[in-house]
């Protein structure tokens, strides 16, 4: 179990508590669409058909609202309580994209919290266990890399 564990400053979490709920599902829904929609399994698909999901950064002070339309995830509107809501520091979240920490390590640890529909977090779980996904590098992210993916040599000479 990783022991260094890093949580954003109360400060920020307010900060970023302050943008538009909206857009940051937006851009959520997109990554997940981008990273998965190829990969679920049909009856995965229709079991998430039309189930409201949420992923709250709790040291962040966010949270994203998203649900399966039958073809895509999509942003919604929080409203109400989601069927399922799965929260983490953003610390967390990011050990689990790049598979440092195992989600039932953090799970039993209280450090990953499932709210709601206990079975459909479950499908979720085994669901990315199963798939195959590259793990995710925040350098990938970085403005010279992200640049130079977009416009070819515009990105060279930099990390």
């Amino acid at each position: 179990m990783n022991q260094n564990r890093f949580l954003l400053p109360e400060p920020v979490g307010k900060l970023l508590s302050m943008l538009p709920v909206f857009p940051g599902s937006l851009l959520f829904a997109t990554g997940l669409n981008l990273a998965l929609k190829g990969n679920l399994p049909e009856d995965v698909r229709q079991t998430l058909s039309g189930k409201k999901l949420r992923i709250k950064v709790s040291d962040a002070c966010l949270s994203f609202d998203f649900q399966w339309n039958g073809s895509r995830f999509a942003a919604v509107q929080p409203a109400g309580e989601p069927d399922l809501t799965i929260c983490a520091s953003a610390h967390d979240f990011l050990l689990l994209a790049r598979r440092q920490e195992d989600p039932d390590t953090l799970f039993f640890s209280r450090r990953l919290l499932m709210e709601g529909d206990t079975e459909l977090g479950l499908l979720v779980k085994n669901t990315l266990d199963a798939i195959d996904l590259p793990v995710f590098e925040l350098g990938r992210l970085a403005p010279s890399r992200v640049l130079g993916r977009i416009m070819p040599g515009a990105g060279r000479g930099q990390s």
